[in-house]
């Protein structure tokens, strides 16, 4: 059993290895994995459960799990770089997780890794968190985002009761991107094809608004988030309390520069 690892915020970590991969489309890719480390992992009920992953350089040497409080004081030069993903599924009577991974080609991180994962290599997470989960009482569900948000909407689908009500609007880069989601008869699924942040509001403009109270996700590009946060608040009134919505990732901006510029005040805004 792998030892929960401590360091900043004194975050366990869990050490897997990648049992499968999945490719669901062109720009996604599933990595199933568990092991003996899974029992480490400390599940919430949160359909937006997200991970911190930890990838380290493979000169540095490093085995894991971290000790990121060592390193960054005696090795800051090897410290493990952190990315932030869903996880889509977790299945515990299996000890198994899944994670989806959006793909453009050999950009980034952690989408490559995913893309040339193999049965045996290591995944190295800490968490998870969340906050969002379908309210059952709620008259109605709005869930909106990107592929970076699909994991989490496509969980909080199958999370919804079988008389649930509402709509969910997924942008896509192409129809070859779009999968079949579960999810009950009466929520209805628009697909936004193209990568405009204005298309995405303008197919959330379209919906037929209904009456009551409505619990809203709405995550995935900053610009898009932007807009469909004043849209929402502003023209459609909902109740910021019911309203789970964030920024996953900003165009043009690599993890740890976007996470930087959210701590600036003008990021924060």
């Amino acid at each position: 059993m792998t030892q929960p690892a401590r360091g900043r915020g004194r975050r366990p970590q869990t050490v897997l290895e990648v049992l499968r991969t999945e490719r669901l489309g062109p720009h996604l890719v599933r990595v199933v994995a568990g092991g003996p480390g899974f029992a480490s992992f400390q599940n919430n009920a949160f359909t937006d459960r997200y991970v911190k992953l930890l990838f380290a350089d493979p000169a540095a040497g490093l085995e894991p799990p971290y000790d990121l409080e060592a390193l960054r004081r005696d090795r800051p030069e090897a410290l493990p770089r952190p990315r932030t993903y869903t996880v889509r599924w977790v299945d515990e009577a299996a000890q198994q997780l899944a994670i989806d991974f959006v793909l453009h080609g050999d950009d980034g991180l952690a989408g490559p890794w995913a893309d040339r994962a193999r049965p045996g290599d290591r995944l190295v997470l800490s968490g998870p968190g969340g906050a969002y989960a379908p309210d059952p009482t709620a008259d109605w569900h709005l869930l909106v985002g990107d592929l970076a948000a699909l994991p989490a909407i496509a969980a909080a689908l199958e999370a919804l009761p079988a008389d649930a009500v509402g709509h969910a609007v997924v942008q896509v880069e192409s129809p070859s991107d779009v999968v079949d989601l579960a999810r009950p008869d009466g929520l209805e699924v628009t697909w936004v094809h193209g990568v405009d942040e204005e298309a995405l509001v303008e197919a959330v403009r379209a919906l037929p608004w209904r009456g009551g109270d409505v619990q809203a996700f709405v995550h995935g590009e900053r610009g898009a988030v932007k807009l469909l946060r004043r849209h929402l608040t502003d023209e459609r009134g909902i109740d910021r309390g019911r309203l789970s919505i964030s920024a996953y990732w900003a165009r043009g901006r690599v993890e740890d520069q976007f996470q930087a510029e959210k701590r600036e005040p003008v990021g924060r805004i």
